[in-house]
């Protein structure tokens, strides 16, 4: 797989009310009745968001991720059963040779047997034609140049066309990860005519502009947009073991097994070229009460990332225990608050500062999580004993000094309207007041209730909060365009690599990095952070980054978060870990035929 609360609130009634009446048209829609049959029967997961695109240059949530997992591979994969990256569409893991101080040759070779849908191979010229299109002018590609702009150049061995190497600028120990998690796209469907190859990759990272008025470009992405925008990309071949079968947007979406995949001939199976489900369709429930009932009822089969008071409930259920099995694992899933440091109230960090001694991280992990997770500093999980930052403390609850932070930031305590609150007035600019609008997605039960604490909290000190609850694909939005003051969502990490360009660099703005913010010192040591050429540097540096971060407060980290899955007992090769999506879908099977309850 390609890799990138304190009291018992009212939360959401609305949500599932109107999510429990649509289920049942759901359920209708794609045949999830009880299950009655067995070993070659669709397997059913429940997502709580729809994937929104499968545009692989811009994939927004994890469910766009998963999905596109199945239509396409990278070089390298993760897997579960190991929890490292392993060979994939590429042969073996890659070597790695140092030519000189400031560039190191990655090289790969493509399995031979690996095909596109066409039957084509899939051949270095195809990885060489997708680091273009990451550069293309007019396409959504801004996270990939940030993530990818340390490759400089490709070069492809002379007489082999699936064997290359990444030519990268310096010696970082991330480059043997980081250039195999991407996927590969093919050249010969998105440029019959062969348009980029008339440019070197050094003309897509310096001459955008004049590469842009290219006829040849230009038609290239129109053909790329016009693909993606009409949800023809489940037609464009892909080099993955599943096609798109249907997709009804926000209901369900459903992939059928490749009859024959080029992975079938490699022998022995690899873990990450496993493929036993016949066909997956994933139910978009985004009410998690509704999910249980489902999978109670048989009407889904696997259930990730379970709310902590469903998943106990359930355990707790003697019926349930006779037909589900229950498994639990740490995760690099964070909760975040992010503030927008655009917006001039707060572009300071001693406000931002306040803000963030507002939020009740013990509590809410006490109160959503019934305990479980872990409260945290930073981005850095916990039990990454080398890089997590131990020598600071998570910041404190504490309301009463986040006003004394306030009054040191310059706010004062003014009538805003009919109500108290906080002004301040710049030596340069109109007067400010402290007001904030807080989103985060429509039918989180977790952030819901992080949103009303923070709410009650700020109120306690005289900052008025208006919740926004946003559906998915306008709260996706929201971020990209900055319409908002605070923010809740999960941030997902992996232990393979530190690369915080896409979230918090001055390159990420506009496309990863929500909260906009950068100054020139944090810019400096995150690309020091992706570019160190040890572990001990990159722990030093890592441990920097985290007290710089805590101290100029772009977002608030609250908890990791633990992961929960709940299956059908029938169901094995799950592999519960800690890497996203939780389990190893591609090893999904039934043990023998589901019995009706």
């Amino acid at each position: 797989m390609a890799t990138g609360t304190v009291q018992a609130y009212h939360v959401n009634f609305y949500f599932s009310i109107r999510y429990s009446f649509c289920i049942v048209a759901l359920l209708l829609t794609f045949g999830c009745s009880k299950r009655k049959h067995s070993s070659d029967a669709t397997i059913r997961i429940r997502w709580a968001h729809d994937p929104e695109t499968l545009d692989p240059l811009s994939l927004h949530n994890q469910a766009a991720l998963d999905a596109y997992n199945l239509l396409n591979i990278s070089l390298l994969q993760a897997d579960a059963s190991t929890q490292t990256l392993a060979p994939a569409l590429a042969e073996a893991l890659p070597s790695v040779q140092f030519l000189n101080d400031s560039i190191t040759a990655i090289g790969y070779r493509i399995r031979s047997v690996a095909a596109w849908d066409s039957g084509q191979p899939v051949l270095a010229s195809d990885v060489d034609f997708t680091l273009k299109l990451m550069l293309c002018p007019g396409l959504p590609n801004e996270v990939a140049q940030s993530q990818y702009h340390f490759i400089r150049a490709l070069q492809v061995a002379a007489n082999d066309p699936r064997r290359f190497s990444f030519l990268c600028r310096g010696r970082s120990i991330e480059y043997a990860h980081t250039t195999g998690d991407f996927f590969i796209l093919p050249e010969a469907e998105l440029d019959p005519h062969g348009s980029l190859r008339h440019f070197d990759l050094a003309d897509f990272q310096y001459r955008r502009a004049e590469i842009a008025t290219d006829s040849g470009i230009q038609t290239v992405v129109r053909h790329y947009l016009a693909a993606i925008t009409s949800q023809a990309t489940r037609q464009l071949p892909g080099c993955g073991a599943y096609q798109l079968v249907k997709w009804e947007k926000d209901r369900y979406i459903t992939f059928h097994r490749k009859s024959h995949w080029w992975a079938d001939q490699v022998r022995p199976t690899p873990f990450v070229l496993q493929a036993r489900p016949q066909q997956l369709t994933y139910a978009i429930i985004p009410d998690a009460a509704t999910a249980t009932l489902a999978l109670q009822r048989g009407e889904i089969d696997l259930y990730p990332r379970v709310p902590a008071h469903e998943f106990s409930r359930l355990r707790a259920s003697s019926t349930a225990a006779k037909t589900l099995r229950f498994y639990t694992s740490d995760s690099h899933d964070v909760a975040t608050a992010g503030f927008n440091t655009r917006h001039p109230i707060l572009a300071d960090a001693q406000t931002r500062r306040a803000l963030s001694q507002c939020f009740d991280a013990a509590g809410l992990l006490r109160a959503t999580q019934l305990g479980q997770g872990q409260p945290t500093v930073g981005l850095i999980s916990p039990n990454d004993h080398l890089n997590y930052n131990d020598s600071i403390a998570p910041l404190p609850f504490v309301p009463k000094s986040a006003a004394a932070l306030l009054r040191q930031a310059g706010w004062r305590p003014s009538r805003m309207g009919e109500v108290m609150g906080w002004t301040r007035t710049p030596v340069r600019g109109p007067r400010q007041e402290l007001r904030l609008a807080l989103r985060y997605r429509a039918g989180d039960e977790l952030f819901a209730t992080v949103a009303l604490q923070f709410q009650a909290a700020a109120a306690s000190i005289d900052v008025p909060v208006q919740l926004l609850p946003t559906e998915s694909g306008a709260f996706s939005q929201a971020l990209q365009t900055g319409d908002f003051d605070v923010y809740l969502r999960t941030l997902g990490g992996n232990p393979f690599m530190f690369n915080f360009i896409p979230i918090l660099h001055t390159a990420g703005i506009g496309a990863g990095n929500a909260s906009g913010y950068s100054t020139p010192a944090s810019d400096q040591l995150i690309e020091a952070i992706a570019a160190a050429d040890s572990k001990i540097r990159r722990a030093q540096l890592l441990r920097r980054f985290q007290a710089m971060m805590q101290d100029q407060s772009p977002m608030a980290p609250l908890f990791f978060l633990p992961n929960r899955v709940a299956a059908s007992r029938n169901l094995t090769g799950i592999h519960v870990n800690s890497l996203k999506p939780g389990y190893s879908v591609m090893t999904l099977a039934w043990d023998s035929a589901p019995q009706v309850p």
